[in-house]
């Protein structure tokens, strides 16, 4: 037990090391306010992942011997943390266990997670976790399980990014939030909840960017639903990052893809290649889906712009589609992949609708006939359009996208495989094939994948095995390999050259940031 013990500890279980729950942070921060006594010198921060063992994080916050636990809840990790919780409530039940995040933010009653921990905080909890450990710590004691969070100006919220510590800096991504919220209505996001975006006091943003810079940190991930919603903001935001100009700079924004004024074209062209990432949602170029869904989105401006920051900007671009939404058929997705494949992005992430609790996508389940599954990550398994075996075919593409295209290891093999007057048609194709091959979608190395593309595009299409061998060729020693995949083996040098540091730091920035499949959100416990 140790000398000084933790009144509070606020815990959450990352999917990864290298991500830094920003929303424990806010909290951690602000329980110096909001009240008489300095709550924050009797507060610890303590992260763990879920790959941890659920006893060995019961066992380290115990040893603390805290009197409260605050556990931020999201959909990558409930599962693990009511286990934390089960296992923690059976050795010190007189620990007060307070839940808050967007999981535990809604449809409360008929969870497990709930009916274990003493108190929830739904919605913002800046405000109301301080006030709430206040009040079990002196009483007198709430009444109430589940607490609405209230949401208070911006203004009286102290900003956490001090609390990101060295070692944070040093390993882990950074989040930062210029605003929070969203005008938009998606229905498969949270973000539809929010009455609008609320920005943050930029000059008081900028000062706490300037100090993270000063202590070293280079690489930056915005986790704002709309960056690009107020071109003044953006050009402020942007040009900070262009005074302070380095090699190792990186910053990531998600950007509204239909609104791309003139004066954030000139600014975006003045940063060099590798420092910005721009994570665009497409998610659906189906007119149809889109009114279903409600999702405003101009196609035409939308593809213009994507033409523009790919032939004409330095960006690296991210864009996202969504799989299984209501109305969706395979063919009618195909066309929309196509049409996006065609613009050249860097990166596209293909995701499968998941059914996030509180979103209004819930009112099309009987209607579009949307079938979940019951556990997290609550994934649509079919849907009025698309069958259960066209799903399970589609999340196999998914993976195999990630592992031959996303990986950024085909450049040049990858145009080979997806010629002719479908790409999503070749490359399904290709996956279904791979099924057969290998019967997984994981542990799959890059010199099977070799083989296999050779094999498949030889045999398979009717390539030409030299045309073949050539782009393999080219592919893996850029890639830094040093195996000797099958086909290659008549061809490869006796030890591949070294690929270039600067190409490879370039490489490994990008995979380090790409873009996890999970709602990273500022708003633990809230």
């Amino acid at each position: 037990m140790p000398d000084q013990p933790a009144a509070i500890v606020l815990a959450t279980l990352n999917a990864k090391y290298i991500h830094a729950s920003l929303g424990l942070r806010y909290l951690l921060v602000n329980m110096a306010r909001h009240g008489g006594d300095d709550l924050r010198a009797r507060s610890v921060l303590r992260e763990f992942t879920i790959a941890r063992q659920p006893q060995q994080i019961v066992d380290e916050l115990l040893a603390l011997n805290p009197a409260i636990v605050g556990f931020g809840v999201y959909i990558w990790n409930v599962t693990q943390t009511t286990e934390v919780l089960r296992l923690l409530k059976a050795v010190r039940p007189d620990v007060k266990v307070v839940l808050g995040g967007p999981e535990v933010s809604h449809e409360v009653e008929e969870q497990a997670i709930v009916r274990l921990a003493d108190h929830v905080i739904t919605g913002w909890g800046d405000v109301s976790f301080p006030k709430l450990c206040r009040a079990l710590l002196h009483g007198p004691a709430p009444l109430m399980k589940v607490i609405a969070g209230v949401q208070p100006p911006l203004d009286e919220i102290v900003l956490p990014y001090a609390e990101y510590s060295d070692d944070d800096l040093a390993h882990r991504l950074l989040y930062v939030e210029a605003s929070r919220g969203c005008p938009f209505k998606c229905e498969f996001c949270l973000s539809s909840l929010d009455r609008t975006a609320w920005a943050f006091d930029l000059d008081a943003f900028l000062a706490e960017m300037e100090a993270l810079y000063r202590r070293g940190a280079r690489h930056f991930k915005f986790v704002d639903r709309t960056f690009n919603l107020k071109v003044e903001a953006s050009v402020r935001i942007l040009q900070f990052f262009l005074d302070r100009m380095s090699e190792d700079l990186f910053v990531h924004f998600e950007v509204v893809p239909d609104q791309l004024p003139e004066r954030l074209k000139a600014m975006i062209v003045r940063f060099p290649e590798g420092v910005l990432q721009f994570e665009v949602g497409i998610q659906s170029f189906n007119v149809d889906v889109q009114q279903r869904i409600s999702r405003r989105q101009d196609n035409d401006k939308t593809e213009a712009n994507l033409r523009w920051l790919v032939g004409e900007s330095p960006a690296h671009l991210h864009a996202d589609l969504i799989f299984g939404l209501p109305g969706e058929t395979l063919q009618s997705f195909a066309e929309g992949f196509d049409r996006l494949y065609a613009l050249g992005p860097h990166e596209i992430q293909l995701g499968i609708l998941k059914r996030l609790r509180g979103t209004p996508i819930a009112r099309h389940t009987v209607e579009s006939g949307m079938v979940y599954d019951p556990a997290p990550p609550y994934t649509v398994r079919q849907t009025g359009a698309v069958d259960a075996a066209t799903m399970q075919r589609f999340t196999r593409l998914a993976r195999y996208w990630d592992l031959v295209a996303n990986s950024g290891r085909f450049g040049q093999t990858l145009p080979l495989l997806l010629q002719g007057p479908s790409a999503f048609a070749a490359f399904l194709a290709f996956a279904d094939w791979l099924w057969q091959r290998f019967a997984e979608t994981a542990h799959l190395t890059p010199e099977q994948l070799v083989d296999a593309l050779f094999d498949y595009l030889v045999t398979e299409r009717q390539r030409d095995a030299d045309v073949v061998r050539r782009s393999l060729l080219a592919d893996y020693l850029a890639s830094g390999a040093r195996a000797r995949p099958l086909s290659l083996r008549a061809v490869l040098p006796p030890q591949a050259a070294p690929v270039p540091r600067a190409v490879r730091v370039r490489a490994e920035r990008q995979a380090r940031h790409a873009t996890a499949e999970m709602p990273i959100a500022a708003e633990a416990l809230r």
